[in-house]
């Protein structure tokens, strides 16, 4: 039996006996991935650590440790009083706030995890203090990164516009960025009026209240400000310089445990660790698949169809559930040369399809095993981390199964 089949058959069985039982499934994606890895593709240890998501565990603990930190200071307090008074109190315009912000950050360069990374803790703070959908906040803030993923200065962008003219096809950077832009707009248009978005509606203005003196204040009030400070510094030096913004964020926090040591008390014990060892888990997992080819194995199978505009929904299939699991950015630069021969070869709109495959790669980025997702899971409050993953995995599953065929049937079919 190929290995191929005996691994995808090997995860599905982690997600169902994570289901059944309560075991952290990322343990069981690690013991999976050796075991695979050592009896059946003759792949030691070392390589199937390589696989490991190192830069996805510094992201997501960095992140948390010094959100943690600047909520016990009241630093986070401070930001959601501020955007609540941009949007003059009323709550229901906070999710378009975070919406638009994320998208903002997108569209000017920072990496989608990146603003991510910025907005979420924010928008989710927002959301526990007026009873708003975590949910729908964290998707707000997932599909407004990915709504200005694709502008012409932008890394996904950059990437897609860069395959397409290496394969001597003209790009369409406006095309593309629009496409992208309407498309994640309209599902959030969706999310907003499914998860309480009419209840929103009829909600008065509420006054924030005000923070009540207690003791040691004054310490407090010096570091939440030194905390703004080193908050703005990282922000500036993820989006402005793409500095790492998981590397950023353990400088930022050591800084902050050494100069602040009354906020950073803790803070540590408040870092997402089982939703670390689940997703990196299952990341290292489907990383071990993509080194024994399975990914391209597939592609290369669904390139070899006849019919062209069924293997371009297969591509988009193929690149939103890889994706839902691995980096957007390296399945961006695998799935769209794949339709490219084809397209070469029959009348569809090359610029059509490589749309559809771009928004079905990244669309699944709502999903917990995608920084994005993770980062949600991450930042919120520890007595709903579980609920609101089994929540966005629920949703990434719906957008998986649909997001690609509607992709493809809007801009692949009408060509």
């Amino acid at each position: 039996m190929s290995v191929h089949i005996v691994s995808v058959g090997v995860l599905a069985l982690v997600f169902l006996i994570a289901t059944l039982r309560p075991i952290n499934m990322g343990l069981l994606a690690f013991a999976a991935a050796f075991g695979i890895g050592s009896l059946l593709a003759d792949t030691p240890a070392k390589d199937v650590l390589a696989g490991f998501p190192a830069d996805l565990f510094v992201t997501l603990v960095g992140i948390t440790f010094l959100f943690a930190i600047a909520e016990r200071n009241g630093a986070i307090d401070w930001i959601v009083r501020g955007l609540a008074r941009l949007a003059g109190e009323r709550a229901v315009m906070m999710p378009w706030v975070v919406f638009a912000a994320a998208a903002a950050l997108t569209a000017f360069g920072a990496l989608g995890p990146a603003a991510v990374a910025i907005v979420a803790p924010v928008a989710l703070r927002f959301a526990a203090r007026h009873r708003i959908s975590p949910l729908m906040m964290g998707l707000m803030v997932i599909h407004g990164a990915q709504a200005g993923a694709f502008s012409p200065t932008s890394i996904y962008g950059g990437i897609t516009n860069g395959v397409i003219a290496q394969a001597g096809i003209d790009p369409a950077p406006i095309a593309l960025f629009l496409a992208s832009f309407g498309f994640n707009t309209v599902v959030a248009i969706a999310v907003f009026v499914a998860l309480g978005g009419y209840r929103l509606l009829r909600d008065p203005p509420e006054p924030m209240e005000e923070e009540a003196d207690s003791e040691g204040a004054e310490d407090l009030g010096r570091e939440r400000l030194f905390t703004l400070i080193v908050l703005a510094v990282t922000a500036v030096a993820a989006i402005g310089f793409d500095a790492n913004i998981g590397v950023l964020a353990m400088a930022a926090s050591a800084l902050l445990a050494i100069a602040a040591p009354r906020s950073q008390k803790g803070a540590v014990d408040r870092v997402a660790w089982s939703t670390v060892l689940l997703i990196c888990g299952v990341v290292t997992y489907v990383a071990l698949l993509q080194k024994l080819g399975t990914v391209t194995v597939a592609g290369d199978a669904i390139a070899a169809i006849g019919m062209p505009l069924i293997g371009g929904l297969l591509l988009c299939y193929l690149g939103g559930v890889v994706s839902a699991f691995a980096s957007s950015t390296a399945l961006l630069g695998i799935v769209v040369p794949l339709a490219l021969p084809f397209l070469a070869a029959s009348d569809m709109d090359p610029i059509g399809t490589v749309i559809a495959i771009a928004i079905s790669t990244t669309i699944v980025d709502t999903s917990p095993f995608s920084t994005n997702g993770a980062l949600v899971v991450a930042n919120a409050r520890p007595e709903r981390r579980d609920a609101l993953f089994r929540q966005l995995l629920f949703y990434s599953a719906i957008v998986t199964a649909a997001g690609p065929l509607l992709a493809w049937a809007v801009f692949v079919l009408p060509s």
